[in-house]
């Protein structure tokens, strides 16, 4: 049941992100700025991580952030590279394709780190029903593209 509500989760962020994608993009128009709709963006989000922290009462180690190796740094510069690059290309290509592209690019780097062993907790080895399943989605975005 456990693993049902985390598949569940991630359903849900994933139907969220067209969302995120058009409301960005309609905020980037209205601002006339799409890094600008990407900063607030990330600023309200910022907030509502704060107040939820504050309201749950979470538990935080600085220790164990002074150790983090510089690397794992990044993650907000790739988060702002994303939603940016949302706000750019929802317009252009649509909801359709830009999500197909996303999840495509999604899935042959997670594979890679399945198999790779980077960043995972069970590795996963690629063999044939992984790269059909790959191919499955690529295919899905280049029929998005011509029809």
């Amino acid at each position: 049941m456990d693993k049902l509500i985390w598949i569940g989760m991630a359903l849900a962020a994933g139907a969220a992100l067209p969302f995120q994608g058009g409301i960005n993009t309609k905020l980037g128009k209205a601002a006339a700025s799409p890094l600008h709709a990407a900063f607030i963006s990330f600023t309200i989000g910022a907030l509502a991580l704060l107040i939820y922290i504050l309201v749950t009462k979470q538990s935080f180690s600085w220790a164990g952030l002074k150790q983090v190796p510089p690397q794992y740094w990044t993650g907000g510069v790739l988060g702002a590279f994303y939603v940016t690059s949302v706000i750019l290309a929802f317009p252009k290509l649509g909801p359709g394709l830009t999500f197909g592209l996303i999840v495509a690019g999604q899935l042959v780097i997670s594979v890679l780190l399945d198999h790779f062993n980077l960043m995972v907790t069970q590795p996963h080895a690629l063999n044939l029903g992984r790269i059909a399943g790959v191919m499955l989605i690529v295919g899905g975005v280049v029929l998005l593209k011509r029809f």
